[in-house]
């Protein structure tokens, strides 16, 4: 059984859903707390990061860095569910040309208003879209303000278009390939779609989920843990030197630290913004500063 926390940089494959993925890690090597952050479509594969232990606790401050993805547009066929899965709603002979697509992309670049898939995750009232979806139900999504770094054209043929797409939180890939056709006054659809980074974790340095599944024939514990503050980018992150410090913080006590110490404070007002506090790699408390003095908002001790 595993008791250590951190994270692993699974490579997910196609035809899987994300949590299969992880249950047959959490089976195979006995993981009481197992989560993921960024859920990856069935049809999809790539960078899926792994929390173990109490490094779940994280997972909702990773979901706000950057995904890069990788991603192909079919033209010419828009979908019930705007991937290769769905059922076709309209089709047209009409393929866009490299030039007019190369110049409407650069309005998709910053802050842009998304409406998200009739099957994706989002609440509407209570339930899930994709359940209404599959229960037939009528419904509408409220558009979601996403934001994109940089979209880059990698190939383009007659019927189908290549793509990499530095992007932020909440944003939908199969939205974009919807509302990308219909600019160009044409229909499209994902026929395929990579997630290549989440943060600090790359496709490069990810583990295939069947080599990780190997490892648990031979060993029972996983050899590529990476500690849990190493997920965590750009954060204001704060090593701790003294015992006396996680004795105080494992029964929430406040403790003071020297801001001069804190790492990428630069000049954020740092009374606003959460401080990880880390010893030997793994996080143990998060909270913010009342002047020099930390206040513990949660405990991974």
């Amino acid at each position: 059984m595993i008791s250590k926390q951190g994270w692993i940089n699974l490579y997910k494959p196609k035809n899987i859903t994300s949590f299969k993925a992880i249950n047959s890690i959490k089976k195979k090597f006995s993981i009481k707390k197992i989560g993921h952050a960024g859920t990856l479509d069935p049809m999809a594969e790539g960078v899926l990061p792994i929390a173990i232990g109490k490094a779940t606790k994280l997972i909702p401050y990773i979901s706000i860095t950057n995904k890069e993805y990788e991603f192909t547009i079919r033209w010419g066929t828009q979908t019930t569910t705007d991937d290769a899965e769905g059922e076709i709603l309209f089709e047209t002979n009409y393929f866009p040309k490299k030039k007019e697509i190369e110049k409407k992309i650069i309005n998709y670049l910053g802050y842009i208003d998304q409406i998200p898939p009739k099957v994706s995750a989002v609440k509407i009232n209570g339930r899930r879209a994709y359940k209404l979806f599959r229960d037939n139900e009528i419904f509408e999504i409220k558009p979601k303000k996403v934001f994109i770094k940089n979209l880059t054209i990698i190939n383009h043929s007659t019927n189908k278009t290549s793509f990499k797409i530095l992007c932020g939180k909440g944003f939908y890939v199969r939205s974009f390939a919807r509302d990308l056709a219909l600019d160009l006054k044409t229909y499209g659809h994902i026929s395929s779609l990579k997630r290549s980074k989440v943060g600090k974790f790359t496709e490069k340095t990810s583990i295939l989920l069947d080599d990780l599944l190997k490892i648990g024939q031979r060993h029972k514990e996983i050899n590529c843990i990476s500690p849990s503050i190493s997920m965590l980018d750009d954060i204001l992150a704060y090593e701790i030197e003294e015992q006396l410090d996680i004795d105080n913080l494992s029964f929430g006590r406040s403790i003071k630290i020297d801001e001069k110490k804190i790492i990428n404070s630069s000049s954020i007002n740092l009374d606003k913004k959460n401080i990880f506090l880390f010893k030997n790699g793994d996080i143990v408390s998060i909270g913010k500063l009342d002047g020099n003095l930390f206040k513990p908002n949660k405990i991974l001790i």
